[in-house]
């Protein structure tokens, strides 16, 4: 039998690595440096269905929270979660500051739901054209904080349209605006100031979606969204805007409350004739918001939702953590320096 070289050799470790619950993935340059992760769902009502998880922001630390929310939904509930990061190709680091490279969005290409919670990148338009490819097939799309922002691309770029502040006619607000239902507005509670309590908007308290999600809360502000949203969204969560950073804070009083802005809502979109899709959209979820057991069990509805296994959503699902998770506080710069993909791993 002769030796496997070249490709057969790459493949056979792919291969082998993917069967044994961890997968190695080359970088651009076809180093051996592993620049995504795939926690391979066993049991649970998602087994066969993969989720495709898009960080890649300076601020909110999505780099922490998408591999502990892929692990929840792999460990717990079944489902195959592939992470991806903003990687510095000079180093193979995990580089939220590094806003035009995310490896790996060719794994959307066989993926169910696209999970993204990046800020304002600026990602090459052989990248782009994967998120453009699956979102033109109407497949379901949860967007996290800063997805509302998610890209900040050229006038003159191929994929200008998906820009936070796209003006071009029918893409008004881009991606955020187009498919998620807004786009970047402002901070509506104090930055850092004043935190956020998830409410359940009223009429919707027996949706499959909130289920078991009675205590939401987290540290980053409210965002502004102008009101009605667009299209058929519809309000699921409501932010309280908080007097303080503590979730026993009350209410601040005024026009902050009066209406609450929605924080999590769903809808549909539809960019190519025909294929419409399932979005839910949440403006809550740093790294530290994910402390909440509520905005846990939120986020892994939606997933049930978004691909069609709403009749499966359990009466309280297991959003228990799966390892430590003490996730750095959200601010600029503020990232854990020299990880790579490789710390994320995970095997039972």
């Amino acid at each position: 039998m002769k030796p496997l070289t070249g490709l057969c050799l790459s493949v056979a470790l792919i291969c082998t690595l993917w069967l044994g619950g961890g997968f190695l993935a080359f970088s651009d340059e076809g180093s051996n440096q592993r620049s995504w992760v795939v926690y391979e769902g066993k049991t649970g009502p998602g087994v066969g269905k993969r989720i495709v998880l898009i960080s890649g922001d300076e601020e909110y630390r999505s780099e922490e929270a998408l591999p502990m929310l892929g692990k929840i939904l792999a460990k717990h509930h079944g489902f195959t979660c592939t992470v991806l990061f903003a990687i510095d190709p000079a180093t193979g680091e995990i580089a939220p500051n590094v806003r035009d490279n995310i490896p790996g969005l060719e794994t959307l290409k066989h993926a169910d739901l696209m999970i993204i919670f990046t800020r304002f990148r600026n990602l090459p338009d052989e990248q782009m054209k994967y998120i453009v490819d699956y979102l033109e097939e109407g497949k379901p799309v949860i967007g996290i904080r800063t997805a509302t922002h998610a890209f900040d691309i050229p006038r003159d770029r191929m994929y200008a349209r998906f820009s936070w502040n796209s003006q071009e006619p029918g893409w008004e607000g881009g991606f955020g605006r187009v498919v998620l239902g807004e786009t970047w507005i402002a901070h509506h509670g104090a930055h850092n100031k004043e935190s956020t309590r998830g409410v359940i908007a009223p009429g919707v308290e027996n949706e499959p979606i909130v289920r078991g999600c009675q205590d939401i809360w987290g540290p980053s502000d409210v965002y502004r969204v102008r009101l009605p949203l667009p299209g058929d969204s519809r309000s699921l969560v409501l932010g309280q805007v908080l007097v303080g950073m503590n979730p026993t804070d009350p209410p601040v009083t005024g026009p902050k409350n009066d209406p609450m802005m929605p924080v999590a809502w769903v809808k549909t979109y539809e960019i190519a004739p025909g294929k419409k899709g399932r979005v839910f959209t949440t403006t809550m979820g740093a790294a530290v918001d994910f402390k909440s057991e509520g905005l846990r069990r939120l986020l892994v509805n939606a997933a049930y939702w978004c691909v069609g296994l709403e009749d499966r959503i359990p009466e309280k699902a297991n959003v228990d953590f799966v390892g430590p998770y003490e996730p750095n506080y959200f601010g600029f710069n503020g990232y854990k320096k020299g990880l790579r993909p490789a710390d994320f791993e995970w095997s039972e």
